[in-house]
């Protein structure tokens, strides 16, 4: 049984005496540990780099199971301590960041598979998604979608904190109907609840930074694992690279699971993958079945392209998997060489993808390097994208993301921590907030995130 935590005299009173209420509960309390596992990815942002910098929680609570996260919470709601859920950390705009102290909540420690079913699976929110898939290849199913982070990455941060990634070609992203099938939650109130959200109710926990629950458990749709094949395909000219592109995205008899248009001199910084990448030439890096590959270069091919990599999608110890260099991977591959350019996240119309990108980037020459992620939204093909930017100011940045607004991209802002100020539709979707009203209503959960939010009690 585990010792209780010692109780420092520099812990906030409040603190203090959530610790002397949790009992054997699991916590840490090294401010050096507390401040390290406090931040995410954040920095990617040079404006959220300094927002957040000295933010940090006052301890880490490490539940073992449903009944710990119970007698945390009515210790927490009893002296108003708040709680920031917590799983890899692997957000970019500081999802996970306690903003106003309190208990940092470890939740990678709920990995059990409850069940595998056809098309479904049922587990615990903290496990990895990439030893989840692994679990899952012996039953011939994997995850449909995924972060780039997909190794280090939990699927309930990924349903907390994320919105789409690789799958997102075929199948679209966490808010379509379908890819979120349940969740299991914990409110946090005078008596906590545990209750279960299914189909389009759970979208109320979707990209909400754990503002809506504390999420236990996850059921989840399943694909069947297909032999991915890693692809990348070089053109002389980014226009028809993205002709290709959308081609082969539109393909509805290729399977395939990414479809990225990354624009020169982005892959001269892909390390391992330059040889790959020839000097001057733009890349469409593809993850592709390996039933599909004859067609997909059949569509690729006499567009202009040039097959430099075909190779088995490897994700061992070790390797490093072509859509480690996609999504926000790409900014990554950059700001380990140069740490002055940051990112956007846009999404272009879907009857315009084309014309959109390459009127954007034309505004800003010197300034944007295109990179773009085929996906499909609300039912139509269309392209996200998150292109590199030389980051000068941020009152420079805002007349980027002003100019892409209006010229008709919606941009998911990556450089606020609210919801409402990162949302493409500017706001809480009305019934996230309501539905934290009843679930948490004194505000303890991330505050901060959810800005709009007035807690219905004191």
């Amino acid at each position: 049984m585990n010792a209780p935590a010692r109780i420092e005299p520099t812990h906030p009173p409040a603190i203090a005496a959530v610790l002397a209420e949790i009992g054997d509960v699991p916590v840490i309390t090294e401010e050096k540990v507390v401040r390290r596992k406090s931040r995410d990815f954040f920095w990617y942002s040079p404006i959220l780099n300094v927002e957040l910098a000295e933010k940090a929680a006052d301890i880490i609570v490490i539940p073992r199971n449903e009944a710990d996260i119970l007698t945390l919470v009515r210790a927490c709601v009893k002296h108003r301590v708040p709680i920031t859920p917590r799983g890899g950390a692997t957000g970019n705009y500081g999802q996970a960041v306690p903003i106003e102290r309190g208990v940092l909540l470890d939740m990678t420690g709920f990995s059990e598979i409850e069940w595998v079913k056809p098309g479904r699976v049922r587990c615990g929110a903290g496990i990895m998604i990439g030893k989840l898939d692994a679990e899952l290849k012996a039953h011939g199913q994997e995850s449909r979608l995924h972060p780039s982070t997909k190794r280090t990455a939990t699927i309930g941060g990924f349903v907390a904190g994320g919105s789409g990634g690789v799958g997102s070609v075929t199948y679209g992203g966490l808010r379509e109907p379908g890819n979120i099938l349940a969740a299991r939650i914990i409110t946090v109130e005078e008596g906590p609840r545990v209750i279960e959200l299914r189909g389009d109710a759970a979208q109320k926990i979707n990209r909400a930074y754990g503002t809506t629950g504390i999420i236990t458990v996850l059921e989840m749709p399943l694909a069947p694992a297909w032999p991915w094949y890693d692809v990348i395909v070089a053109f002389d000219d980014f226009p028809k690279l993205l002709d290709a592109g959308y081609a082969a995205a539109k393909a509805d008899g290729v399977v395939k699971k990414l479809m990225s248009g990354i624009a020169w001199p982005l892959p001269d910084y892909f390390g391992a993958l330059k040889p790959y990448c020839p000097a001057g030439k733009h890349i469409l890096a593809c993850m592709i079945s390996e039933a599909s590959l004859e067609s997909f270069r059949d569509i690729v091919e006499p567009m202009g392209g040039t097959i430099t990599l075909q190779t088995p999608t490897r994700e061992e110890s070790g390797s490093v998997p072509l859509y480690e260099y996609t999504w926000n991977h790409t900014t990554l591959q950059m700001l380990k060489a140069d740490r002055s350019v940051t990112y956007l996240q846009c999404l272009y119309p879907h009857d315009r993808v084309r014309e959109s990108i390459l009127e954007t980037a034309a505004m800003f020459p010197d300034e944007l390097i295109p990179h773009c992620e085929f996906i499909r939204f609300g039912g139509n093909l269309s392209a996200s994208a998150l292109p590199v930017i030389r980051y000068t100011t941020k009152e420079r940045l805002y007349e980027i993301i002003n100019a892409h607004e209006a010229h008709g991209v919606m941009i998911a802002n990556p450089h606020v921590i609210s919801l409402e100020d990162g949302s493409r539709h500017k706001r809480v979707d009305a019934d996230q907030a309501g539905f934290k009203a009843e679930i948490d209503p004194y505000g303890l959960l991330n505050p901060g995130k959810m800005r709009s939010y007035v807690p219905a009690k004191k």
